[in-house]
């Protein structure tokens, strides 16, 4: 079978390197174009872990010498300029991948907490790329919106119990991450002397993956209010989310998770509590429940560079490919 050649557009950053390492392997996608702003350098230049993996060149990203090679392009790109390139890759005929919150929002959503967008004829074809949500979509669609880290996490959690959650009650989410999961540009915040042997809160109630969250989780007929508040561990990698609900029902939490994802083959559902080692270097999310009386908890672990960026987006390019879902995909875990 001869490999689809794929290009990378913002292949310096963190999400970008995973990209690379994931096509570089991959069995059906050949990595044909590594973008960056400025291009001229071979990627074990901008990434020195790369040193005789790879030997590519970096290009200076254009649309236009992109469509000349390539049949998709994944965007990891900072919010705003993502949607550039996109709309201009889909004119001349590439399938997008979008890493970025560009197209995971409604219209008014997305001005409220990003600003003005420019490409509002693509964010209506724009499908969400949660692959347990919109599987048949994904295979069908051009353009897809690859979900934020912490709306994976959290939407994975909760969406199961959809019927069974008392309508006008608030879901409480507590959500923490690793210090990649900020990218690559360093602030005061990341630097080691604020992070090491710290734990802090941000954005309390006010982080812009709230609205898509409560997006996500209201086209599962999930209308109730969500509250978001995410954490920064002094860790590199690694996400773990912790969800509170009131079910109107008696449920066996455990058994509605199993069932739900039964057929999800990067879903497990865990007996005991999740951990963030064991699905770090993965594509899985783990999900744990516990329930007293009408208070379900629900806690779900995910690799934020890998299930919350580049592996789900080479897993949504899979399908939207009709390749195998799990062809290139890793499974094994970083551990010890």
């Amino acid at each position: 079978m001869k490999k689809i050649n794929v290009a990378i557009v913002g292949a310096s950053g963190y999400t970008g390197l995973e990209l690379v390492k994931l096509l570089i392997s991959h069995p059906h996608f050949n990595l044909a174009y590594a973008g960056t702003s400025e291009g001229g350098k071979n990627l074990s230049d901008l990434h020195p872990s790369l040193l005789d993996v790879t030997d590519i060149k970096t290009q200076k990203s254009e649309p236009k010498e992109i469509a000349k090679t390539c049949e998709l392009a994944f965007l990891a790109l900072p919010h705003k300029t993502a949607m550039e390139f996109a709309k201009e890759l889909l004119e001349l005929g590439v399938k997008v991948v979008d890493l970025s919150a560009d197209y995971r929002l409604s219209l008014e959503n997305y001005e409220k907490h990003y600003g003005a967008h420019l490409d509002k004829e693509h964010l209506k074809e724009a499908v969400y790329g949660l692959p347990e949500l919109n599987r048949e979509k994904i295979k069908k669609a051009s353009l897809v919106a690859n979900p934020g880290c912490y709306p994976t996490a959290s939407i994975l959690a909760i969406a199961p119990f959809a019927p069974y959650i008392k309508k006008n009650t608030p879901i409480f989410i507590d959500a923490k991450s690793g210090v990649s999961g900020r990218g690559k540009k360093i602030t005061e915040s990341e630097h080691f002397v604020n992070v090491n042997e710290n734990f802090l809160t941000y954005n309390a109630l006010k982080h812009r993956h709230e609205p898509e969250i409560a997006e996500a989780l209201a086209s599962c007929d999930i209308t109730n209010a969500v509250h978001f508040v995410p954490h920064l561990l002094p860790l590199t990698r690694g996400m773990l989310v912790s969800a509170y609900m009131q079910i109107n029902t008696d449920i066996n939490a455990f058994d509605l998770l199993t069932d739900f994802y039964k057929n999800e083959q990067f879903v497990r559902v865990r007996k005991d509590a999740v951990s963030l080692k064991l699905t770090v270097g993965t594509n899985f999310c783990d999900i744990f429940a516990a329930q007293k009386d009408d208070i379900v908890f629900v806690s779900s672990s995910i690799d934020n560079l890998l299930r919350g960026a580049s592996a789900q987006a080479v897993v949504n390019a899979n399908l939207m490919f009709g390749l195998e879902e799990s062809a290139g995909i890793p499974k094994a875990a970083y551990v010890p």
